[in-house]
Protein backbone atom coordinates (compact mmCIF):
# COMPACT_ATOMS: atom_id res chain seq x y z
CA UNK A 1 0.00 0.00 0.00
CA UNK A 2 0.98 3.56 -0.65
CA UNK A 3 0.84 6.09 1.48
CA UNK A 4 -0.86 9.92 0.49
CA UNK A 5 1.16 12.90 -0.61
CA UNK A 6 0.91 14.02 3.55
CA UNK A 7 2.93 11.12 4.52
CA UNK A 8 -0.21 9.39 6.30
CA UNK A 9 -0.08 6.10 7.12
CA UNK A 10 -2.95 4.67 4.32
CA UNK A 11 -6.15 3.32 5.42
CA UNK A 12 -6.78 -0.08 5.45
CA UNK A 13 -9.10 -1.69 3.14
CA UNK A 14 -11.56 -2.95 5.61
CA UNK A 15 -11.72 0.62 6.81
CA UNK A 16 -12.65 2.10 3.59
CA UNK A 17 -15.82 3.03 2.80
CA UNK A 18 -17.72 1.07 -0.56
CA UNK A 19 -16.81 3.17 -3.61
CA UNK A 20 -19.68 3.12 -5.14
CA UNK A 21 -21.77 4.48 -2.00
CA UNK A 22 -19.18 7.34 -1.80
CA UNK A 23 -19.47 8.28 -5.39
CA UNK A 24 -23.25 8.08 -5.04
CA UNK A 25 -23.04 9.93 -1.38
CA UNK A 26 -20.72 12.80 -2.65
CA UNK A 27 -22.92 13.47 -6.24
CA UNK A 28 -24.16 16.53 -5.45
CA UNK A 29 -23.12 20.34 -4.97
CA UNK A 30 -24.66 20.37 -1.87
CA UNK A 31 -22.96 17.23 -0.29
CA UNK A 32 -19.89 18.76 -1.46
CA UNK A 33 -20.30 21.89 0.13
CA UNK A 34 -21.28 19.47 3.18
CA UNK A 35 -18.04 17.80 3.41
CA UNK A 36 -16.26 20.47 2.27
CA UNK A 37 -17.46 22.39 5.96
CA UNK A 38 -16.80 19.55 7.81
CA UNK A 39 -13.64 18.34 6.37
CA UNK A 40 -11.94 20.86 8.53
CA UNK A 41 -12.21 18.24 11.51
CA UNK A 42 -14.77 20.38 13.49
CA UNK A 43 -17.97 18.89 14.45
CA UNK A 44 -20.70 20.39 13.83
CA UNK A 45 -24.05 20.71 13.91
CA UNK A 46 -27.62 20.61 11.29
CA UNK A 47 -28.35 23.93 11.74
CA UNK A 48 -24.08 25.45 11.55
CA UNK A 49 -24.07 23.04 8.26
CA UNK A 50 -26.91 24.85 6.46
CA UNK A 51 -26.03 28.51 7.53
CA UNK A 52 -22.43 28.00 6.23
CA UNK A 53 -23.46 26.51 2.68
CA UNK A 54 -27.03 28.56 2.83
CA UNK A 55 -29.76 25.89 2.52
CA UNK A 56 -32.31 24.62 4.72
CA UNK A 57 -31.69 22.43 7.80
CA UNK A 58 -34.15 19.57 6.52
CA UNK A 59 -31.98 19.76 3.11
CA UNK A 60 -29.08 19.00 5.02
CA UNK A 61 -30.49 16.90 6.83
CA UNK A 62 -31.44 14.55 4.00
CA UNK A 63 -27.88 14.64 2.90
CA UNK A 64 -26.47 13.82 5.80
CA UNK A 65 -28.65 11.05 6.03
CA UNK A 66 -27.34 9.78 2.72
CA UNK A 67 -23.85 10.43 3.99
CA UNK A 68 -24.07 8.91 7.12
CA UNK A 69 -25.66 5.74 5.29
CA UNK A 70 -22.56 5.78 3.16
CA UNK A 71 -19.92 5.96 5.87
CA UNK A 72 -18.57 9.62 4.81
CA UNK A 73 -19.79 11.36 8.20
CA UNK A 74 -20.83 10.24 11.53
CA UNK A 75 -23.41 11.54 14.05
CA UNK A 76 -21.89 11.78 17.35
CA UNK A 77 -23.30 13.69 20.81
CA UNK A 78 -25.31 16.46 20.32
CA UNK A 79 -26.40 15.72 17.16
CA UNK A 80 -22.88 16.89 15.81
CA UNK A 81 -21.99 15.57 12.50
CA UNK A 82 -18.28 15.33 11.58
CA UNK A 83 -16.32 12.75 8.53
CA UNK A 84 -14.68 10.63 10.88
CA UNK A 85 -10.81 11.65 11.76
CA UNK A 86 -9.22 8.17 10.13
CA UNK A 87 -10.24 10.06 6.45
CA UNK A 88 -9.00 13.37 7.34
CA UNK A 89 -4.74 13.18 6.43
CA UNK A 90 -4.22 17.04 7.00
CA UNK A 91 -5.64 18.59 9.88
CA UNK A 92 -7.13 22.14 9.32
CA UNK A 93 -6.90 21.41 5.07
CA UNK A 94 -9.95 20.41 3.46
CA UNK A 95 -8.93 17.04 2.55
CA UNK A 96 -10.52 13.85 2.87
CA UNK A 97 -9.05 10.32 2.32
CA UNK A 98 -11.24 7.64 1.90
CA UNK A 99 -8.07 5.44 1.01
CA UNK A 100 -9.05 4.68 -2.39
CA UNK A 101 -10.10 8.26 -3.65
CA UNK A 102 -8.77 11.71 -2.26
CA UNK A 103 -11.15 14.27 -2.09
CA UNK A 104 -9.94 18.35 -1.90
CA UNK A 105 -12.57 20.32 -1.08
CA UNK A 106 -11.17 23.65 -1.54
CA UNK A 107 -13.27 24.41 -4.88
CA UNK A 108 -16.79 23.87 -4.04
CA UNK A 109 -18.26 26.87 -5.15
Amino acid sequence: MNTDSSGSQPIPAQLRPDIKAVIYAAGTLTRWQIMSELSLGEQLAVFEIAERIGSSPNLVTQHLAKMRQAGLVVKGRNRLYQIPKQYLPVPGQRIVDFGHCLLRLDQTQ
